[in-house]
Formats: C-alpha cells, sequence, structure tokens
C-alpha cells in the first residue's frame, strides 16, 4: 500500500512495491496523502515514486470484472484522483523508476513534470490494444499534456516509450540513470517548493479547468 514520508519540504509518496494497480483502497490510500500534503502549511512539494520494477499498472481489471456493478463510481473514483493531483496546490514530480502503463502512465501525466529511467522500463498507453477506449476525461487529460503529435500516436498506436524516447517527445522531462531518478525528481521537487499555495492552486484549476471539469463530472464519467 502507498507511503508518506517527508523529507524537508518536500513529500515522498511511495506507490508501492507491486503492480500498484488502483484498488479501491489503493486509491483512498493516495487520497489520503495528497489530504496530508496539501493540509500541511508552509512551503512544500510532492514526489511520487514506487518500489521495484513497476511505477504502475493502473487499473485493477481483476477487481472490475468481479464488481461489475461499482464500475461507473470506480471509474469516476480513478478520474477524481486524476484531478486531485492534476489541480493539486504544490509542485508535483514523478518519478518512473519503472513501467508506468494504462491509467499508470494518465496518473503519471497528472503530475507537473516527470523523471524517468533512461534505460529499462516503458511509458504505455495500451487501451487501442487492450479494447478498452479513453473515457472523454482521460482524452482530455492526456490531450492537455501532450503535444498533439504525440498524443494521437500514444493513443492510437500503443507505442511503448523508454525513458530517452519519452524524453524526446516531451512525454517526460528528465530521462537519467536509475539511481538518480528519485533523487533528481526530489531536487526538482525542492526547487518549486515555494510556490506552494493558493496561486498555485489557481493557475492550475484556470490553466485546466475543462479538463478538471471533465475528471470531475460523477454523473457522466463515460461521455
Amino acid at each position: 500500500m502507498p507511503t508518506l514520508d517527508r523529507r524537508d519540504d518536500v513529500f515522498v509518496l511511495d506507490l508501492g512495491a507491486g503492480e500498484n494497480r488502483f484498488h479501491p483502497d489503493w486509491i483512498a490510500a493516495v487520497g489520503a496523502a495528497l489530504d496530508e500534503v496539501d493540509a500541511a502549511g508552509g512551503p512544500r512539494a510532492l514526489v511520487t515514486t514506487a518500489t521495484g520494477k513497476i511505477w504502475s499498472n493502473g487499473l485493477d481489471l481483476d477487481w472490475m470484472s468481479g464488481n461489475p456493478q461499482r464500475r461507473l463510481d470506480y471509474i469516476v473514483s480513478v478520474q477524481q484522483l486524476y484531478a486531485r493531483l492534476l489541480a493539486l496546490p504544490v509542485i508535483t514530480v514523478a518519478a518512473v523508476q519503472g513501467h508506468a502503463f494504462a491509467a499508470g502512465a494518465m496518473l503519471a501525466l497528472a503530475h507537473d513534470f516527470r523523471v524517468m529511467r533512461a534505460d529499462r522500463g516503458y511509458w504505455c498507453l495500451p487501451e487501442v490494444d487492450l479494447g478498452i477506449p479513453f473515457t472523454p476525461a482521460m482524452s482530455a487529460l492526456i490531450q492537455a499534456r501532450l503535444a498533439p503529435q504525440t498524443a494521437h500516436e500514444a493513443m492510437v498506436t500503443g507505442r511503448r516509450y523508454g525513458g530517452t524516447d519519452a524524453r524526446e517527445r516531451g512525454i517526460v522531462d528528465h530521462a537519467v540513470a536509475e539511481d538518480a531518478v528519485l533523487t533528481t525528481a526530489v531536487e526538482l521537487a525542492r526547487s518549486g517548493a515555494a510556490k506552494a499555495g493558493g496561486t498555485l492552486g489557481a493557475i492550475k484549476a484556470r490553466m485546466y479547468a475543462p479538463v478538471l471539469a471533465a475528471l470531475r463530472d460523477a454523473t457522466h464519467p463515460l461521455g
């Protein structure tokens, strides 16, 4: 399960050591961590990392198949988690030390910045191969955070991007050696810790207003 630690002005959220799929309990734990970061006073920033070869593999498809009657509520909770992170009034950095797939890849995009391991691990949106179309809100998030050509390629081909390719296409901001992923992310977060607060929150809210409205729509999550 996710755990939250603090290193001076930088909160470090470890998503876990497994596949870090979005089980409802996992979503609740991440949400509680974001509550803590949001409520803290003074300079602060957030780094989201994980332990092992996977950053996040996205939706918990086994849970979804076992709980079909709760599918819509589940999608709402996932999209609201994206909205919460996208609008969080602190600088957020994803330290992607391993694979980020599907909904996990979108979670990375909801951060302000991304640092990825250069030599191993993939960022990928495989929905076209899984036969799972993006919801309108998920499409809006991806298209808001990536250049049009990159968003198109990633969404319609399901291409797997290694760290260097991801950096060249602007999916991530830095591609570094394995042992530098977390330290680079923490330093990047620390450099923006003093910006935390209402002004940063207002900038994000206005910048991504249409995306946030779509992500927070609990009435028509599938369009």
